[in-house]
């Protein structure tokens, strides 16, 4: 060993017993309460958050065990201090737990992106003549079927409904007055009650054949395709009687999904978790009706003392975006208490943890344990690669451009305009080396004239940083670097609105994109980095992310032709409000101006709608 790295080893040992022997004192005032424990590193970043039903015995385990799986030995490592919260129950903790991962986002829990969702079919059984819809919100307004996964198409049987029970697929408003039947009907797959063409007694029982069929009852279903297939064979039309066989074929791939063991009431998720104790797998069997709905892989990274802590934290993030099952078939080391108090207190829904230990039920938990152990022999390589392009990379970028701490969030500007007309900016948001579309932002430069990039990147500047020091700081968290797309020029004119606002505490640079050269503070010089290395790719990407926010900004902003499709983005704008509020206000500049009450007497928008137009075209900084 040479003498500079003898010496970083001698101060780590001097640093890290230092710091052992501050939280000695701390660790012996723990309270015997449940709560929750806050780990932080030498920078004060959240790096793990944890729940406990004696704080005392669970923050002690992590410094006093001496058998430690490998990823908790290696934050240990990192913890320089801690903090604690009591709460009243073991319940109140997991919540309070769930609530600060979201918002810290620390390095070593398991962080499932909020993400993906599910579809489901829905039934809108509050309206006078119901339909059938995909959709992947649960609300309490119809009923849901689902949700479908991998195998399983929503529109196929969407297509089914249509083709045999002929109901409604369109969001067409029903009134006095009856309108002309579309193509639907002309095909034979309505029965089109919007021109009051059947009565309300014969499209109920054909709502009833629906919801009997995507219950998993598909006998009388299969019954009438086969009917209608062999009518258009018999009458030579053959186009139409091969539709009806591949609707066949269809019903009978989902026939062979249903389990005959289980009975055809039984709806229930199956979770199991396989882990080397370095990285996990999750998988996630849906079943309804009887009848296997889909299987999804989740790959975790956790320092969670216990297979018992990880699972549960998987199961609480997962039903933060999924619908709950009436039953979750898991582990026998499954939190099954506290998972069904926490459910039935938070979401007021009784689910039954069923640790399987015989039965169909057990066989069902074979099949996802073999799949979650498949998934995590493939997977570890993914992981890996992924750890190096975010995690290792924001490292590897505090290593070769000196920064003062570990950049976990990482802001990204760019300006866009064409010959100084119609200027906008975006800001994009990296959390640990991935990217965090929820914060993103867009700006209109207001108070430049023409085409003055280093203005333009200090206006934007000025009011991304006016957020620091107040109540909106929670919303806009102070980040631990800041890169812009440009040079040395650029990074001159943001430095000075740094000195005009007295900040210190937020390293920045820019990224010139010819030769990709980093421009710091503290050199005159560039600094170059490896074309290879894992740290400009990610700066690479950041750069390109802003570079792509700010020029679809900009391109649907201002171009008439793309009115459309910027309306397009909000939930709930369908074809008919695009068209009644292009011809009402004419230009986009036009509707992001509107008042709430103004975009409100648009045909067929209303307050709510209106609401949330007017919040969309405000998320700007």
């Amino acid at each position: 060993m040479n003498d500079g790295k003898f010496r970083r080893s001698i101060f780590r040992v001097l640093d890290y017993g230092t710091v052992m022997g501050e939280l000695k004192e701390k660790l012996d005032l723990l309270p015997e309460n449940p709560g929750v424990y806050v780990m932080l590193d030498k920078d004060g970043i959240v790096i793990y958050v944890g729940k406990a039903r004696v704080l005392k015995n669970r923050v002690r385990q992590y410094f006093h065990s001496s058998a430690k799986p490998e990823k908790v030995a290696a934050m240990v490592e990192n913890i320089a201090d801690f903090y604690y919260i009591i709460t009243q129950t073991e319940i109140d903790a997991l919540a309070l737990e769930n609530n600060l991962i979201k918002k810290y986002k620390p390095k070593y829990n398991i962080l499932l992106k909020d993400d993906k969702t599910y579809p489901y079919l829905k039934v809108h059984t509050k309206e006078e003549f119901p339909r059938v819809s995909i959709t992947r919100k649960i609300q309490k307004d119809g009923k849901y079927f689902g949700p479908f996964m991998g195998g399983v198409r929503c529109g196929d049987l969407l297509d089914i409904v249509s083709l045999v029970h002929n109901v409604r697929t369109c969001s067409t408003a029903i009134g006095e007055k009856p309108k002309k039947p579309c193509l639907a009907h002309h095909l034979g797959r309505c029965l089109a009650p919007c021109a009051h063409a059947c009565d309300k007694e014969e499209y109920a029982k054909r709502v009833k054949e629906t919801i009997a069929f995507l219950d998993g009852n598909y006998e009388e279903t299969e019954r009438i395709l086969r009917e209608k297939m062999l009518r258009f064979a018999e009458n030579e039309e053959f186009e139409l009687a091969m539709e009806y066989r591949e609707k066949l074929n269809m019903l009978s791939k989902l026939k062979l999904k249903r389990i005959t063991a289980l009975n055809r009431s039984i709806n229930a998720d199956i979770i199991s978790l396989r882990t080397n104790y370095i990285y996990s797998s999750v998988n996630v069997l849906i079943t309804r009706g009887g009848i296997m709905q889909g299987s999804s892989n989740f790959a975790l990274e956790d320092s969670s003392l216990s297979e018992s802590d990880a699972l549960t934290a998987f199961i609480i993030q997962f039903y933060n975006a999924h619908e709950l099952p009436p039953e979750i078939i898991t582990e026998e080391y499954c939190e099954k208490a506290l998972l069904e108090k926490y459910f039935l207190e938070k979401f007021g829904k009784k689910v039954d943890i069923v640790l399987a230990k015989q039965g169909v039920k057990k066989r069902l938990l074979e099949m996802a344990q073999k799949n979650a152990a498949d998934y995590l022999a493939k997977s570890v390589d993914k992981i890996k690669h992924k750890n190096d392009m975010t995690k290792n990379a924001c490292m590897r970028l505090k290593d070769v451009l000196g920064l003062k701490k570990y950049p976990k969030r990482m802001e990204c500007y760019d300006i866009s305009n064409v010959s100084g007309v119609d200027k906008v900016g975006a800001m994009v948001v990296f959390i640990d080396g991935e990217a965090e579309r929820s914060s993103y932002r867009r700006f209109k430069i207001k108070t430049v004239e023409g085409a003055n990039d280093y203005a333009s990147h200090q206006e934007m500047m000025r009011r991304r940083l006016a957020k620091l020091g107040t109540a909106e700081e929670e919303r806009f968290p102070k980040p631990d670097l800041i890169i812009i797309d440009g040079g040395k020029g650029q990074l001159s004119a943001i430095k000075e609105v740094f000195d005009e606002m007295n900040v210190t505490d937020i390293e920045l640079i820019s990224l010139a994109e010819k030769e990709e050269e980093v421009f710091t503070l503290f050199s005159q010089d560039s600094v170059r980095i490896n074309h290879r290395d894992y740290a400009l790719k990610m700066l690479q990407r950041i750069r390109d992310e802003a570079h792509r926010f700010a020029i679809t900004y900009f391109r649907n902003l201002h171009s008439k032709r793309n009115l459309a499709s910027v309306l397009q983005e909000i939930n709930g704008i369908g074809k008919k409000k695009r068209m009644a509020l292009m011809e009402k206000f004419g230009t986009i500049d036009k509707i992001m101006s509107a008042s709430v009450d103004d975009l409100a007497t648009t045909a067929g928008i209303g307050p709510e709608l209106a609401k949330k137009i007017y919040t969309y075209f405000r998320e700007e900084l």
